[in-house]
């Protein structure tokens, strides 16, 4: 959601900070904004506007100079507490007793603010705006007393014991030129290990034009980082240095890691927009998640992140997966799977109702939590209620190093590369193809016949051939588009496997083109929906061959007989559904087992909501109100 970047080290930082700023754009926000220090005790030069980072740069490029500094936090915000103005961006800022200046960027929420805030004003602090943010820095700058031997570090501990919620802060005071102080409770924070510098950030992409070498915070650490001149007789002409400790002030000690990311996988290449780049990425994307797991000359799925448990897997009694929005629906398509091919009793569950009802986890049950970043709020939370009530979890996760990765028993990693496009695309289809090979490799294990599992691999390892078949049906699907981009109501319908992909067709149209459209199993149209259908209006069949084959068709003809318009996603050389379509769209997509259709039929789908968000002059990197990834409730 939000965005943090934050540098100290031997460069100026506005420049870089807003470089930072830039690549979490997709992260969608609503306000941004900077503050540097200037040098020691010259004051906190400040800089914040309503709208993208090109409102901020320009401003900040009118008066450059005044932001001269090499220790500096930068933001973009997503609102949660306060409109979208001025006084509500980021970064905040604090005044201590001692005539100091304290300024704090923030993601996530503090629930405690409002009592915190009363309480400030009590001690005679003033408040320009409604964000809990602005709280936040005021207490830390309240709590700050050099002349007691509290630091800055040592006022964000004592502050963040007094605050209840989530939070990823980076904090930097004009009196201490050179440390910049950093901590986490719930949402992520990296702090990356540059040339005589260290460049913090909410997402990897803001660090990896810088370094690879990164250090991820956990829950309730701190984090204090200093590079600037060397003491007085060093042999160094600058030095850096960082611990970390709790809240507490106990010592944590850290470990280095590699970021698995390149800084060309996060380029446009070429492409007018990164959701069309990740859709076309796709047939790559699957081949590089299934390399090394698909043996097909010994017909068996290879599970590295789950071959420690793959006897207690073979006994499970029962599966949960959870996971929010496009999550969800891959998700749901994994409960038919794990059934189908494993055998197993699963549910697909909401993680925001899932956290907050009282679960029945009995032993053997196995929480399978779906998440793009590893860092959403919902799905980590309900899948620590789990584990608490002894569940075994795994994790489906994209990004390495995410918390969902760290804080799971085990897991699969989709390796289909970072995904820029707010409207998620290539990772869908990674969970999709992950939640299969995990299908699999439990059904192989209890029930699976060595020839059936064969057959289902081979099929499998076939499908990224045959989505760069369905990707030339671009211009076809455009073609669609503009005959009904007009319509603001739209039907998605489809059974069995297709069902979710109905759910995940209809969520892309309104992320990305705000056309009202609803995503149901075929028949529950006609219990209510087939109301709602008038001449013209356009529905959407996923209407492949399978067992539902003729139930769909009879679906098409009651939404045909009341004058609506039929676009259809259906099996390559199908010449029956054409009767059926005269005057309407069919796309086609190549034959495949039905428990491996929807890595086929999301795809048109997909297209389809691109082209009507351009048509209809939308930006479908950065769709209004949205977020990448919701780190708060």
């Amino acid at each position: 959601m939000c965005g943090i970047v934050a540098y100290v080290g031997n460069k100026s930082a506005a420049a870089l900070l807003i470089e930072g700023l830039k690549r979490l754009e997709y992260r969608g926000y609503d306000s941004a904004g900077l503050a540097v220090v200037r040098g020691q005790d010259q004051g906190i030069a400040l800089c914040r506007s309503v709208g993208r980072v090109s409102v901020l740069e320009a401003r900040y490029a009118k008066d450059a100079a005044i932001y001269e500094g090499q220790l500096g936090v930068a933001h973009t915000r997503w609102a949660t507490h306060g409109k979208v103005t001025e006084e509500n961006a980021h970064p905040h800022i604090g005044a201590t007793r001692s005539g100091h200046t304290v300024a704090l960027v923030h993601n996530g929420t503090i629930e405690n603010y409002a009592t915190l805030r009363k309480y400030l004003e009590g001690r005679g602090h003033q408040f320009y705006g409604q964000s809990d943010t602005e709280v936040l820095a005021k207490l830390v700058a309240e709590l700050y007393e050099p002349q007691k031997n509290i630091d800055l570090e040592r006022a964000v501990q004592l502050a963040l014991q007094e605050v209840t919620g989530a939070y990823a802060i980076a904090v930097i005071c004009d009196r201490e030129a050179h440390t910049l102080i950093c901590a986490r409770k719930g949402s992520p924070l990296t702090i990356g290990l540059a040339d005589n510098a260290y460049v913090v950030a909410s997402d990897q992409s803001a660090i990896v034009a810088h370094t690879t070498q990164v250090i991820h915070l956990n829950d309730y650490q701190v984090a204090r980082l200093c590079a600037g001149p060397s003491d007085h007789g060093s042999n160094e002409p600058w030095s850096i240095d960082f611990r970390t400790t709790t809240i507490d002030n106990v010592t944590v000690e850290q470990q280095v890691t590699e970021l698995e990311l390149d800084l060309q996988q996060i380029e446009l290449a070429g492409y007018p927009h990164y959701m069309l780049k990740e859709i076309m990425e796709q047939p790559e994307a699957l081949r590089t998640s299934m390399t090394g797991r698909l043996d097909l000359r010994e017909g068996r799925v290879v599970l590295g992140g789950l071959t420690n448990m793959s006897r207690d897997l073979a006994r499970a009694r029962k599966f949960i997966i959870t996971g929010q929005g496009t999550a969800y629906h891959a998700a749901l398509i994994g409960e038919y799977l794990m059934e189908e091919m494993a055998r197993i009793p699963c549910e697909c569950e909401y993680a925001s109702e899932f956290r907050y009802r009282n679960p029945v986890i009995e032993e053997g049950t196995f929480v399978v939590a779906v998440s793009q970043s590893g860092e959403t709020s919902d799905t980590l939370e309900a899948l620590r209620e789990a584990r608490e009530r002894g569940a075994v979890s795994l994790g489906v996760v994209n990004v390495v190093g995410s918390t969902m990765s760290r804080e799971t028993d085990a897991g699969v990693y989709l390796r289909v590369g970072p995904e820029i496009g707010v409207a998620s695309t290539k990772a869908f289809l990674g969970q999709l193809a992950v939640l299969t090979m995990m299908a699999l490799y439990v059904g192989r294990r209890r029930h699976l016949s060595q020839q059936t599992i064969g057959e289902l691999l081979t099929e499998l390892a076939a499908i990224p051939d045959k989505i760069s078949q369905v990707l030339k049906q671009s211009e076809k699907i455009q073609a669609c588009v503009e005959k009904v981009v007009d319509r603001n109501n739209w039907l998605f319908l489809g059974r069995g496997y297709n069902y979710p992909v109905a759910l995940e067709g209809a969520l892309k149209l309104k992320e990305l083109s705000y056309i009202h459209a609803e995503g149901m199993p075929a028949a529950e149209m006609k219990h209510g929906p087939i109301a709602l259908i008038d001449e013209g209006m356009p529905v959407v069949f996923i209407a492949t061959q399978g067992n539902q084959y003729d139930k769909v068709i009879s679906n098409i003809e009651e939404v045909k007989a009341r004058g609506g318009r039929i676009i259809a996603v259906a099996t390559e050389g199908d010449q029956h559904i054409e009767r059926y379509c005269e005057g309407d769209f069919i796309f086609r997509v190549p034959h495949a087992a039905e428990p491996l259709q929807p890595l086929l039929t999301t795809v048109p789908l997909q297209l389809l909501a691109y082209h009507a968000a351009l048509q209809r002059g939308h930006d479908v990197d950065k769709p209004r109100n949205l977020a990448k990834s919701v780190t708060v409730e």
